[in-house]
């Protein structure tokens, strides 16, 4: 499908951004891509990030509005009455799954031989994301879920599957789900009531399933209990589940419906019903949520770097209508009530980019046995998923009011943004879940002490100034004291605030860090003493905001370059 031309046109004074490059008019992406990529693999995947950058404004984005005004439909039978179980998709989100699938390889990307490091799949999907969302939900499962059968899958299973979960020929690769939510057992996974029944060396599954997105993927991963097991988590097993047995028949098991969503409509969900359905034992048994676990933390940073592509395309278009549309004789970025909303969108914005590119970084060294690593990664995942997706659901609301009415009309993306925000706080884990892990791998892992000196050893690297410095070795040293105190006396009802703290520190931290790598430009050291002030340090609720001089604030809000003196000014005395 061909994007729509822009109206050249300014009469209407209704900016209208499609075509726009999503990669080129966010210059921040390439700055940070060059701090955290070698140069050589920058410049290697730049041109396919330039393509999908003028996709993603363009065709993708014409795509995913038309798959989601024609979600998917459920064909349970044929009209002879034979068990059919398919699921009619949208040609254009067919189209959708082709780039995301078989083009880009986004799932298979990680599993490959010739596999680039884990930010270039990331920085990927941020930008296809920006066009389509609920796509990027079975993309995800499916790369979790191989990492997940590389990781504890019996040898004979991997050697049977991964070559087609590492293809990308789209006729024939296998697109990967996981079935865990049941009615009574939603983010308790204790409360697991679907069984498995070894019979004849065969293992078969007989339960409902009442949450399962991608519904009618080639494999899943499912939790259930073995007929012998204990109750409580201790008995729960993972399973593998093949859609397609080995003679070529369909599994033993019936989508009963799809779900009517609020968002993410393009992306089947539906309730399944298993009847005595073929599955393979994966890992041990009772230690099924342990090895799922790295599944769901794999989701839960997807999660995260979806949470900060939905900000960023929210972001993108209210400053393409900021700069373009005029009101009382001057275009809205001029106005400081309007550079003051964009800097409150660009904040959380620029956090969720900078915590998922440093995770992203920590990856190979975690997967390479570096302990400290992995237990920063542990850590960091669970922040980004419980402070970006909560951040997303704001911003992207604020995107859509720069728009004004015209932005609540279904006909442009940011109603489309607004409802798919709502659902990252949601997968994977609720808020209060999330948060809760965050304290688990503080108390279970010790990985807030690994992390705590990775931030050190950033501020070491770092040539800060001293006033920054002091202000960065303070508040780490405070947030890491309080989230300790909090999590080790179980005062559960406080960790949501104390991780929140922890997020924003971690991710100033990042972002000062990054600074002095692009130097002379240290837009990032701004705003990160923003982060600082605004999400850190003790305030007076009731005391004014002090002014941001008018010519900084003009600049911060256009994403000017800045220089560390103007960084300074503001960073408190």
């Amino acid at each position: 499908m061909i994007a729509e031309p822009r109206p050249t046109a300014d009469s209407l004074n209704i900016p209208d951004s499609r075509g726009i490059n999503l990669f080129e008019c966010d210059a921040g992406l390439a700055a940070l891509l060059k701090v955290y990529l070698p140069s050589t693999v920058y410049q290697q995947w730049l041109p396919t990030l330039q393509r999908l950058g003028a996709r993603a404004g363009g065709e993708l984005d014409v795509l995913a509005l038309s798959a989601d005004k024609n979600p998917p439909v459920l064909q349970p039978r044929t009209r002879r009455g034979e068990n059919l179980q398919s699921i009619a998709k949208h040609p254009d989100y067919v189209a959708l799954e082709r780039v995301a699938y078989a083009e880009l390889g986004l799932a298979a990307m990680s599993h490959r031989p010739d596999s680039p490091v884990p930010l270039i799949k990331y920085a990927l999907t941020y930008l296809f994301v920006q066009a389509e969302f609920g796509l990027c939900c079975p993309v995800s499962m499916t790369d979790s879920l191989t990492r997940t059968l590389r990781k504890f899958g019996a040898p004979e299973l991997v050697e049977r599957y991964l070559p087609q979960l590492q293809s990308q020929d789209f006729e024939q690769l296998f697109q990967g789900a996981m079935f865990m939510t049941e009615q009574a057992a939603g983010s308790d996974v204790s409360r697991t009531e679907t069984r498995a029944r070894l019979e004849g060396g065969q293992w078969r599954l007989f339960g409902e399933k009442w949450f399962c997105s991608n519904p009618d993927a080639d494999l899943a991963m499912v939790l259930a209990r073995p007929e012998d097991a204990p109750e409580g988590m201790a008995g729960v097993s993972l399973f593998l589940l093949p859609k397609i047995l080995a003679d070529g028949s369909r599994n033993h098991y019936r989508i009963q419906r799809l779900k009517d969503k609020l968002g993410s409509r393009s992306m089947a969900s539906g309730e399944i019903t298993l009847e005595g359905a073929s599955a393979y034992l994966i890992g041990e048994v009772g230690r099924g949520f342990q090895q799922m676990a790295d599944m769901i933390n794999m989701s839960r940073l997807s999660n995260g770097v979806r949470a900060a592509g939905l900000m960023r395309r929210g972001l993108n278009e209210a400053l393409f209508i900021a700069r373009q549309r005029r009101a009382f004789g001057k275009h809205l970025i001029e106005m400081p009530l309007m550079q003051r909303q964009l800097l409150k969108m660009m904040l959380p914005t620029e956090q969720a980019r900078s915590m998922f590119m440093q995770i992203a970084s920590l990856l190979p060294r975690a997967d390479g046995g570096d302990d400290a690593a992995r237990k920063c990664v542990r850590i960091l995942t669970p922040l980004i998923k419980f402070r970006a997706c909560r951040d997303a659901r704001r911003v992207t609301g604020d995107a859509m009011e720069v728009r004004g009415g015209v932005g609540y009309i279904e006909e442009w993306s940011d109603a489309r943004l607004v409802r798919d925000a709502h659902l990252g706080s949601i997968w994977e884990g609720t808020s209060n879940i999330v948060a809760l892990d965050i304290a688990r791998a503080v108390t279970r892992e010790q990985a807030l002490e690994s992390l705590q000196g990775h931030l050190a050893g950033l501020l070491a690297e770092a040539d800060l100034p001293e006033a920054s410095r002091r202000q960065f070795d303070s508040a780490l040293l405070r947030t890491v004291t309080c989230f300790h105190a909090v999590a080790q006396q179980r005062r559960d009802e406080q960790v949501r605030q104390a991780g929140s703290v922890l997020y924003h520190l971690a991710s100033a931290i990042f972002m000062a860090w990054e600074a002095t790598r692009q130097a002379p430009d240290y837009r990032r050291l701004a705003l990160a003493h923003l982060v600082l002030v605004h999400k850190v340090l003790p305030r007076d609720p009731l005391g004014l905001e002090p002014s941001i001089d008018a010519g900084l604030l003009a600049r911060l809000a256009n994403e000017s370059p800045l220089s560390q003196a103007e960084a300074l000014q503001l960073l408190p005395a």
